[in-house]
């Protein structure tokens, strides 16, 4: 039998099918996710949320009538994902990210969402769930809803300065996934792509959802600081394949669905054995880390014992999050103020690169510590 999942990726591939069939013109909607969005634009408008000029049904594409080409101009971009757009709240101008899917494909969604957004747990600080402004009920579609988020931007952009912002990172990661366990919910999917940072702070001018290391307008870089300067708060997102089990449940098993990450060793060789989600999260957030950072950048091989006890083959051989949380308080108090304020370097990168970002980086380094500011930063919201 085909799970709800499997019919709503199954569907994603049809749409695929259909963008790829013929190369669109800068001009011309993506019948497979903005026509959609156009077609509801006076709707969402009148629910206080008004989309880019792009989907306005009388949208005429601003490089017709300027002297700039297409690929200079706010409205020549395309979205990325056909269920995903921003916004902007109509009654204070905060941009906003919605999301739109079925109910029967996702059903769990909107609960644990909302669980988490709720006034008791939203208030605490390792709560790192997206909060969930509101949710739309589309009134012409049966079953699909719509769900109001903070604009956030992808947890490794902009590039990490120093180790110590790393760990920052690494803690609230930890910190958010253990709430998650500990209030008895398993993401499912708590991979690279799920993770996520609240930008505001850091991009106080903002910038182009879709073309995100430009002002929204496109009229230059937009401006950031480093996670130093102001810390952000890192989020969890996508709870469409996440479950929430009664305390009484202390081993639910649940058939294997695949979510981003296509190494998890239990679902491997086609395997239908039932098996425990929250040992599969552990797995997803230690291979988070191993990608991104232990195989990617240099210098991180303190993080290498825990990651890989946490992305063992064996399910039941991995730490859960309470071992997690307090392995990891060792592994950072044991790394020294020199250790943390340094660099952060790619494996990858090249001499030009390595000169320009080691001398900013000294600059900055060196009126840090002379203004004591922590090395490792922390945000207190």
């Amino acid at each position: 039998m085909t799970s709800p999942e499997q019919k709503a990726k199954q569907e994603d591939e049809v749409l695929k099918i259909i963008k790829t069939t013929r190369r669109l013109l800068p001009e011309e909607l993506d019948p497979a996710g903005e026509v959609w969005w156009r077609d509801h634009y006076n709707w969402l408008k009148s629910r206080g949320y008004l989309l880019r000029p792009r989907y306005s049904p009388n949208w005429v594409p601003s490089w017709i009538t300027s002297k700039k080409g297409w690929v200079e101009c706010e409205d020549g971009k395309r979205l990325e994902f056909a269920q995903n757009i921003d916004a902007t709240r109509t009654s204070d101008g905060t941009v906003v990210s919605l999301k739109r899917f079925k109910r029967k494909h996702h059903p769990h969604e909107v609960d644990i969402a909302l669980y988490f957004s709720s006034e008791t747990l939203a208030s605490q600080a390792a709560n790192h769930c997206v909060p969930i402004w509101e949710v739309l009920a589309v009134e012409d579609v049966d079953d699909t809803v719509i769900i109001v988020m903070p604009l956030l931007r992808a947890y490794s952009d902009p590039h990490f300065d120093t180790f110590g912002e790393a760990v920052e990172c690494f803690r609230q990661l930890f910190e958010g996934l253990h709430f998650m366990h500990k209030h008895r919910v398993a993401h499912r999917d708590c991979m690279s792509g799920n993770i996520m940072l609240d930008p505001s702070k850091l991009y106080p001018d903002s910038f182009h959802p879709m073309e995100t290391s430009l002002k929204r307008d496109y009229s230059g870089f937009a401006k950031h600081f480093t996670r130093t300067q102001r810390p952000p708060k890192y989020y969890f997102i996508d709870f469409g394949l996440s479950r929430r089990y009664g305390p009484s449940e202390t081993n639910p098993l649940e058939e294997p669905i695949w979510g981003g990450d296509k190494e998890v060793p239990e679902f491997q060789n086609n395997s239908k054995t039932p098996c425990n989600p929250f040992p599969t999260d552990v797995f997803y957030i230690g291979n988070a880390i191993k990608k991104d950072f232990v195989q990617a950048k240099r210098g991180f091989e303190f993080m290498q014992p825990l990651v890989a006890d946490m992305t063992q083959t064996d399910p039941s051989k991995r730490p859960n999050m309470d071992e997690v949380i307090s392995r990891f308080d060792q592994i950072r108090r044991g790394l020294s103020g020199w250790k943390l304020r340094a660099r952060v370097v790619d494996k990858d990168e090249d001499a030009l690169e390595a000169v320009v970002r080691t001398a900013s980086h000294w600059t900055r380094r060196i009126g840090f510590v002379a203004r004591r500011v922590p090395a490792i930063p922390t945000t207190s919201s």
